[in-house]
């Protein structure tokens, strides 16, 4: 009953800035209502979770993607 332990999206496909453009990329990381997903369900790293929030945020203020999923 042991499972193993999902990869960092970023450390596996070797992408080390998470750009805030690529809006397709973040979406990955975005729940049904709008929020960003914690680190446990979308198993990113620390690291690249950090980012990831950034870049969602940043994406945000540029209007590239919404604030709230209606």
């Amino acid at each position: 009953m042991t499972q193993s332990k999902k990869q960092c999206y970023f450390c596996t496909n070797s992408i080390k800035l998470i750009d805030y453009k690529e809006v397709e990329i973040l979406k990955q990381f975005i729940d049904s209502h709008g929020r960003i997903v914690n680190h446990r369900r979308s198993s990113v790293c620390a690291k690249h979770q950090r980012g990831l929030s950034t870049a969602v945020k940043r994406a945000r203020f540029m209007a590239l993607m919404p604030y709230l999923i209606s």
